[in-house]
């Protein structure tokens, strides 16, 4: 699994115009899923974001986790994460997991997520033309693949 963590001071996603999930303080995090991923990945994943110290504490220093300022998160499904783009101009997403292996997938981070921090996790709608909007706070932009643990 990749993903792409935004530090955001609020963000949203709509469908057809209409926002179907926003947040507050706390983190918009895309997730590309490829059909080698599994439940070790997301247990990983969830662990680490849960634990990453990207937001200030009183002294101005990253020190605090998105659990620890009571912050929130909207996850977002996102194949071009995985896109080739070696040859030629046109990306390739062969890695992609397709839907069957990626829905559940995707549905089980995101129930990880939500045991991990015990709140509600936002979601963008898998599959649909999405509108993300973001107040990016920072910036503070990070990306973590499972299988490259560095």
């Amino acid at each position: 699994m990749r993903l792409l963590i935004q530090r955001v001071k609020s963000a949203s996603v709509s469908v057809d115009e209409k926002i179907v999930s926003s947040i507050e303080q706390g983190m918009l995090v895309l997730v590309g899923i490829e059909a080698e991923d599994n439940q070790e990945d997301i247990i990983w994943l969830s662990n680490k974001i849960c634990g990453l110290r990207i937001f200030d504490d009183e002294n101005g220093v990253m020190n605090l986790s998105v659990k620890d300022i009571d912050g929130e998160i909207l996850t977002v499904s996102q194949f071009t994460l995985h896109a080739r783009v070696r040859k030629g101009f046109r990306p390739s997403y062969i890695d992609a997991a397709p839907p069957d292996i990626s829905i559940p997938l995707y549905e089980g981070f995101i129930k990880q997520l939500e045991k991990d921090t015990t709140k509600k996790i936002g979601s963008g709608i898998f599959g649909a033309e999405m509108d993300v909007a973001l107040i990016n706070d920072g910036p503070v932009t990070l990306f973590i693949d499972s299988k490259n643990r560095k």
